[in-house]
Formats: C-alpha cells, sequence, structure tokens
C-alpha cells in the first residue's frame, strides 16, 4: 500500500493555512506540526491580527504542538512551512528540538539561512518542497498590496 503522508501532502496542508492568511490580509505563511503522520498543529502568520512581530506561523505552531504534546521539546516533529523560517523562528525551533523542518519558498533576503541562523545540529532541513505554488502565494500577495 502506497503511503498519502508525503512531504508534499503535509505541504499542501500548509499551503492550505497560507491561503487562510492570504485571505485575511497576513503575509501568507502557513504552517503545520507533524508527529507519527499526524497533525498537531495548525497555524499561519497572525502578525496584523495580533499587532505582534513574534506571531509568525511558525511560532504560533510551536507553542500549539508544546501544549499539544505538554512539554517544550518537539522531538519526533515534522514542521512543514510554506517560506523558509526567519532567523527569529529558526532560534525557536533550535530551542524546541524539533527533528525536521520541510519548507516550500526560499527567502534569500530574510530567511535564516541569508541571516546566519542556525538549527539544532539533529534537525534535518528539506527545502524546495511544492516551492513554485508557495512562491507564487507569496508574490501575487504582495503583488495585491502595491
Amino acid at each position: 500500500m502506497e503511503n498519502i503522508f508525503t512531504d508534499e501532502y503535509f505541504m499542501k496542508k500548509a499551503l492550505q493555512e497560507a491561503e487562510v492568511a492570504f485571505d485575511r490580509g497576513e503575509i501568507p505563511v502557513g504552517a503545520v506540526i507533524v508527529v507519527e503522520n499526524r497533525i498537531i498543529a495548525r497555524s499561519h502568520n497572525l502578525t496584523e491580527m495580533l499587532n505582534d512581530v513574534t506571531a509568525h506561523a511558525e511560532m504560533q505552531a510551536i507553542t500549539a504542538s508544546a501544549n499539544f504534546l505538554g512539554g517544550k521539546y518537539l522531538k519526533g516533529c515534522t514542521l512543514y512551512v510554506t517560506l523558509e523560517p526567519c532567523q527569529m523562528c529558526a532560534g525557536a525551533l533550535y530551542w524546541s528540538q524539533i527533528s525536521k523542518i520541510v519548507y516550500g519558498a526560499s527567502d534569500e533576503h530574510r530567511g535564516f539561512r541569508a541571516m546566519g541562523g542556525k538549527l539544532h545540529p539533529k534537525t534535518e532541513l528539506v527545502s524546495g518542497i511544492m516551492e513554485n505554488e508557495c512562491a507564487t502565494l507569496m508574490k501575487d500577495f504582495f503583488r495585491r498590496k502595491r
């Protein structure tokens, strides 16, 4: 039997969250955190609604996952996020000790790699999953803003 729970499957779920953010006037970044093929957190950017620069999709997902699991470490969990995490989010992900991060579109200007951020040494990183779809949503959002 074929495994339907692929990186693309869960990235589609993160992209659905990004579309919710888009519709609400938030920068369209969506995230889900998965453990054993089960989504334990869904989130999207809430910086405008909460008037909080730290309310990124990843930060919301980390908090929701920690609450679900009853602990601060996300070992055994995978984050799927539509945009490469920023330096702030990478720092929080570092401290969470998340096992794997999968992101769609790269952020050459504000992504953690461009800013010199680091992940936990045991965190696996996968990039470029559904990159075109994730990047297109972001470009469409900023095209409407300008």
